[in-house]
């Protein structure tokens, strides 16, 4: 370790360990425990293990921190302050109230140094895994002979929580298979969590299941051995072709005389009685609060500054790098700002109308493989199921242990995981990550897109086998809420198109989407392509909804819908003109998109005057009375599906011309 006195490097740990304790009281909320017991970790995460600078907390080969254990936030924020970063003691005066830069939990993009929104736990663990795999895909693709840009490592401190979920098992199995060697994670080994002590419903040995994954794993017995946590950090950076866990035994709620190795300690305040007793204890003065010694101060602003110089140096590298090598430098530059290779969209296909039916989920398969040379940031993979959700590059090699260039990702049966991962990609500049499964399993990855939609980060999750259009697979694979419950996340945007030439515009809605993800559903089985010159051309789906084919005269009714269904509506349509009644089909892929159009758009495609109107969604029907009026119906589900033929299911549930002409009829009179 460097060579500074003991007293100084105890005197500033027992600093975070006193603001920690004044911010959660004087909030009175949050935990001041993880701080209090883990403040020797961070203090050799900020002085010895991270490369960082606090005046430029973006600078791209900074090593990454994580807080998975989110809810001992102010052990980040205490650092961020001291070291420099901008977040100043009344910022933490502020820990939780309204409109503050010291949530309750670190969120990404509130205050500079935050790497990603971690929140439920388990989650920072596998983001971690996927910053560890953008790294190596940079790398592979920029970095150079003497040309080291990117060698950042990824470090995260996880508490017993973490270990505890199902999604951290996923992503430590996958961290290991392609021996990420650029992680290093502390595990925070209190053995307390909310309701008591761990033994409650923890007792395995974690150190032994990481090592049966092919993790490195250390132990460092005393959690306040500065000299054993900075050896076990120094082995884990030596260590290259795993990725590394030190379990460190802490005590929350280290210093407090009555609630330390307690639950007390984890989710509220000390109370103020024994934080005086805290503050003795530390030789701290009981009577005042949110006190840093000056030379502590000062002891961590020298070290924020030595940290910069590291910047200092990469730019002198990457200044000679453009030199030699500058149209990577220009391709970096343009991805790495959020923007997209010039006439990228000149390979998105068109699909010509015939006889032939493709499946959306073909479709995308196809669009995606056209536009993979323009854009090399483009890159992901499925959860085991790419022959099913069409999502491999076929000119290009899979992400491998051997080989950090491939583009093609095997996520394995880890739905949860793939979510997580596919944000970590996401918040790596100069990657945009895709990860595909069926629409279904969307359940096991609801808090990941629910994140992406906070964090307003743009991964592309793809959903296939839209509905009980998949078939024989049966109710526990037919999708029946889940377009609804996508549909009410704030911020995430929902395609599902009508045909493969929808399916073309939503690929460069998606890829050109900023500000928060996309998900677009797909379909198992063909549907017919929309001729583009009989009907308005599909790259209207910008918009949301659509007028795909209008009445000759005033619409009697107007029939909406979705995916698969529209071309019912279509045929419906020719159906109700020998019937005389005027129908206008609107192709409704979006309703996030519609739902941003100005109000003379809006009336445009859905006249006020116009209230017989049928929505058709093979789905849950909540939601449509919105677009339907009180004098509309909707065809839905209202029900779970069957196992049989997709054709057969679709006429038991009423899914046919037929049948939707005699809706239309009922609502015209």
């Amino acid at each position: 370790m460097k060579t500074t006195t003991q007293s100084i490097e105890q005197l500033s740990i027992n600093t975070v360990r006193v603001l920690a304790a004044d911010a959660v009281q004087k909030a009175n909320s949050g935990h001041p425990g993880l701080p209090m017991g883990a403040a020797p970790i961070g203090h050799i995460l900020w002085t010895e293990a991270l490369n960082y600078n606090p005046q430029n907390p973006d600078w791209p080969n900074r090593d990454r921190f994580i807080l998975s254990a989110g809810h001992g936030c102010m052990l980040q924020y205490c650092f961020m302050y001291l070291t420099g970063y901008d977040l100043s003691l009344d910022d933490l005066k502020q820990f939780r109230q309204l409109d503050s830069q010291t949530p309750g939990h670190p969120e990404y993009g509130l205050s500079k140094g935050i790497e990603i929104t971690t929140g439920p736990l388990g989650q920072g663990f596998a983001n971690g895994v996927g910053f560890a795999i953008g790294q190596y895909h940079l790398a592979a693709r920029y970095n150079k002979p003497d040309f080291p840009l990117f060698d950042y490592k990824i470090y995260a401190l996880c508490s017993d929580g973490d270990m505890m979920e199902g999604i951290t098992s996923e992503a430590a199995s996958l961290a290991a298979h392609l021996k990420l060697g650029n992680l290093i994670y502390f595990y925070d080994d209190n053995h307390i969590s909310i309701e008591g002590s761990t033994d409650l419903t923890f007792t395995e040995d974690v150190a032994q299941r990481f090592q049966a994954y092919g993790w490195h794993v250390q132990v460092v017995p005393d959690g306040n051995d500065l000299e054993a946590l900075y050896q076990a950090v120094k082995a884990a950076q030596e260590e290259t072709t795993r990725p590394s866990l030190i379990k460190v035994r802490t005590h929350i709620g280290y210093g407090s005389p009555n609630k330390a190795d307690t639950a007390d300690a984890h989710g509220s305040p000390l109370g103020e009685d024994e934080l005086r007793l805290v503050k003795e204890n530390f030789g701290f003065d009981p009577d005042q609060s949110f006190v840093v010694p000056e030379d502590v101060l000062h002891y961590y602003r020298e070290i924020g500054k030595e940290r910069a110089k590291k910047e200092e140096q990469w730019n002198d590298l990457y200044k000679a790098y453009k030199a030699k090598y500058p149209e990577l430098a220009e391709e970096y530059e343009l991805v790495s700002n959020g923007q997209l290779p010039p006439g990228w969209e000149e390979k998105i296909p068109v699909f010509p109308a015939g006889e032939e039916k493709i499946a959306t989920r073909k479709a995308s398969g196809k669009v995606l493989n056209a536009i993979a040379d323009n854009l090399p940031h483009l890159i992901g993979g499925s959860a085991d199921l790419s022959p099913s959700t069409d999502t491999d590059l076929k000119n290009y090699k899979s992400f491998t242990a051997d080989n950090r260039e491939g583009r093609i990702f095997h996520f394995g049966i880890r739905e949860h995981a793939m979510g997580a991962i596919l944000n970590g990609l996401a918040v790596s500049k100069g990657i945009i990550p895709y990860g595909a499964t069926f629409l279904v399993f969307s359940d096991y990855m609801r808090p990941t897109i629910r994140l992406a939609a906070i964090m307003k980060i743009r991964p592309i999750f793809i959903f296939t086998h839209d509905s009980i259009g998949l078939g024989e697979d049966g109710t526990t694979h037919q999708p029946i809420e889940h377009l609804m419950s996508l549909r009410a996340i704030p911020n995430l945007v929902v395609i599902r198109p009508a045909d493969a030439n929808e399916t073309a515009q939503a690929w460069r809605v998606a890829i050109g989407h900023p500000g928060g993800p996309v998900a677009l559903i797909l379909t198992r089985q063909g549907l017919p392509v929309i001729d583009q010159e009989k009907y308005t051309k599909a790259t209207e789906l910008e918009k949301g909804a659509y007028i795909l084919s209008d009445s000759e005269k005033e619409p009697d009714v107007i029939l909406m819908g979705t995916g698969s269904e529209v071309s019912l509506l279509l045929q419906a349509q020719e159906e109700l003109k020998k019937e005389s009644i005027a129908a206008r089909i609107v192709s409704m892929p979006s309703w996030e998109l519609f739902d941003r159009q100005d109000d003379s758009y809006k009336e445009k495609v859905f006249p006020k005057a116009v209230k017989k109107r049928l929505a058709v969604e093979a789905g849950a029907v909540l939601g449509w009375y919105k677009y339907v009026t009180d004098e509309g119906d909707i065809l839905g589900m209202t029900s779970f599906g069957e196992s049989a033929p997709a054709a057969d299911l679709f006429k038991k549930f009423g899914f046919t011309v037929d049948n939707i002409v005699k809706r239309v009829r009922k609502l015209v009179g």
